[in-house]
């Protein structure tokens, strides 16, 4: 928990995990912790590399990253 007046929480992985849970986790059965893990995996690299933001200017995460290291 973050202290009165400071705006530091986990709003932004509490956004991750609900768009996850949307775009791969709801509609599908999972097996085994392991099938979990590895679809956790595949669209956690999926959500960094290929997926499109429109807030980061219709680049992946990756891509704003990338520029903003060259800036």
């Amino acid at each position: 928990m973050s202290r009165v007046v400071h705006c530091i929480d986990n709003g932004p992985m509490e956004g991750l995990w609900g768009i996850l849970k949307r775009e791969m986790y709801y509609g599908r059965r999972f097996t085994s912790k392991r099938d979990l893990m590895c679809s956790i995996e595949t669209y956690i690299h999926y959500y960094n590399h290929k997926r499109v933001q429109r807030n980061l200017g219709i680049l992946t995460p990756i891509e704003k990253y990338i520029l903003y290291l060259a800036a």
